[in-house]
């Protein structure tokens, strides 16, 4: 199988299984999609992952715009801003495997801490901070959603979609700028991106059930469990490049 081929099918069927996550819990697509194409396609990355990041959060708001916590909103992109300059300059003077490693012990740390507890409280600073290390994390590995999905944990299913949604497409928007900026985009990552919208389409579709299910008041624990798996798979996934579990 070529490699082209390789990137469509098996980087096809991860954006789909991530795009039933994020189509459920509000985030996750990088969870299982980054990974599998930062192995597959290290040179487009993040780009690649960022392009299908700006689709998705638009089938999300079609559905359910009306539940966006609009003022946590402008505190989390007040936060987005400098941390995703941060993130531009991450990718160019650090590795794949070195931010991804720091991004996996940055999370696994703020889930335990957050496990501990009933919840994060939810205020404008809490807010700005989330958004500032999403802006780090997605800029530089495709993989915002953690920090800003566990300052909403104890929102409802619907607000949490929503509003991560909303923080999502305007997240990928910059990011794509500041990598465009720093020479760090190139057209297959733009073409690789738009050619895998096409599975995560089909995993939105079929992420309504995992909604209905998470609504009934399992979201809380969605969110760290999907948090916590976005690290292990970071974690999992520089052990296989570095060939440590060979």
């Amino acid at each position: 199988m070529g490699d082209t081929a390789l990137v469509l099918v098996v980087g096809g069927l991860a954006v789909f299984a991530g795009a039933i996550v994020q189509g459920g819990v509000g985030f996750g697509l990088g969870l299982v999609a980054v990974p599998v194409l930062t192995m597959l396609v290290p040179d487009l990355m993040p780009g690649a992952a960022q392009v299908v990041n700006l689709v998705l959060p638009l089938f999300t708001l079609a559905v359910e715009w009306r539940k966006v916590d609009w003022r946590g909103l402008v505190f989390a992109v007040l936060g987005r801003l400098p941390g995703s300059v941060i993130g531009g300059a991450v990718v160019v003077f650090f590795t794949v495997q070195a931010r991804n490693l720091f991004v996996a012990v940055m999370v696994l740390l703020a889930v335990a801490l957050t496990a501990r507890a009933l919840s994060v409280p939810r205020n404008g600073l809490t807010i700005t901070s989330a958004g500032f290390v999403s802006g780090v994390t997605g800029t530089a590995t495709g993989i915002g959603g953690p920090p800003i999905g566990l300052v909403y944990q104890s929102a409802k299913g619907p607000q949490i979609r929503a509003t991560l949604a909303m923080f999502f497409f305007l997240s990928a928007a910059q990011s794509l700028l500041v990598l465009a900026y720093v020479d760090e985009l190139p057209a297959r990552a733009l073409l690789t991106g738009a050619v895998l919208i096409v599975p995560m389409v089909l995993g939105f579709l079929v992420s309504g059930r995992l909604r209905r299910y998470l609504d009934g008041g399992r979201a809380r624990t969605a969110v760290l469990v999907v948090a916590a798996a976005s690290a292990l798979a970071l974690i999992v996934q520089n052990a296989l490049t570095q060939g440590w579990l060979a």
